[in-house]
């Protein structure tokens, strides 16, 4: 059995299907932050619906060393994937309460014990849990819809473009989540435009241009990486600081 708790191997998309996934292959540890980088269109979002199972695919994709290619996004869930859709698909007129437990997964006491620690990692949804989705804030609504995957008890969660919309301060509240996320051992991939924010809560990174992988490593070497820079120039490419900008190379 694999060491790696999410492995992709040669995986690939039809034209047609998006931004097309040309022979991905990477990882994901228990208790890993893994960022996907890239512009609009590199395939972060193919790449992450093709590991849930909504967007059709070929290679290998094997969860704790489970090969899971063949298999429903309802039976990836109940296998243990988590997924945050980009924009967050919330039901409007659902409650909080009813949102959090319609992605519970298992008995009625677990989940009851599932959602006290969502409401306590979360302390903001607790009072509005009889409040209509589209009642919260852009910052709620993410908490929720994290929580909403939560409730399955994921071994991994897939997020795409979590911090869409959001403002600096619930960025933060969001990546120190991740962080504790990760700490209990569930497998992050994060698929996020914001490179630089994404690079701060993630241990390594592999980034994406036109469905490829073209540059992969540790986050903290990937930060340094000039090519990488250059590679998502237009895309939001401040690797360390807001007021990181890119200087022009003196000849050789």
């Amino acid at each position: 059995m694999s060491a790696d708790l999410l492995e992709l191997n040669e995986l690939s998309t039809a034209p047609g299907t998006g931004a097309g996934l040309e022979r991905i292959s990477l990882s994901l540890r228990a208790g890993e932050v893994v960022a996907l980088l890239g512009a609009n269109g590199a395939g972060k979002s193919t790449l992450i619906r093709a590991v849930m199972g909504l967007t059709p695919s070929s290679g290998a994709i094997r969860l704790a060393g489970v090969e899971i290619g063949a298999c429903s996004p309802a039976a990836r869930a109940r296998l243990g994937l988590g997924y945050v859709p980009e924009g967050r698909r919330l039901f409007p007129g659902m409650s909080v309460r009813d949102t959090l437990l319609v992605g519970a997964r298992s008995g009625r006491r677990r989940a009851a014990e599932q959602l006290a620690r969502i409401l306590d990692m979360f302390p903001d949804l607790e009072p509005r849990l009889a409040t209509p989705a589209w009642q919260l804030s852009g910052g709620q609504q993410q908490m929720l819809a994290i929580g909403r995957a939560l409730m399955g008890m994921p071994k991994v969660l897939l997020l795409d473009e979590p911090s869409l919309g959001l403002a600096p301060m619930l960025v933060d509240a969001l990546l120190s989540q991740l962080r504790a996320l990760a700490a209990e051992g569930i497998g992050v991939l994060l698929a996020e435009q914001n490179i630089a924010r994404a690079l701060e809560v993630a241990g390594r990174a592999y980034a994406l241009t036109q469905g490829r992988i073209v540059a992969q490593g540790p986050a903290a070497e990937l930060r340094r990486n000039a090519a990488l820079e250059r590679a998502f120039l237009g895309a939001d490419i401040a690797l360390s600081s807001p007021d990181t900008t890119t200087q022009p190379e003196s000849p050789q």
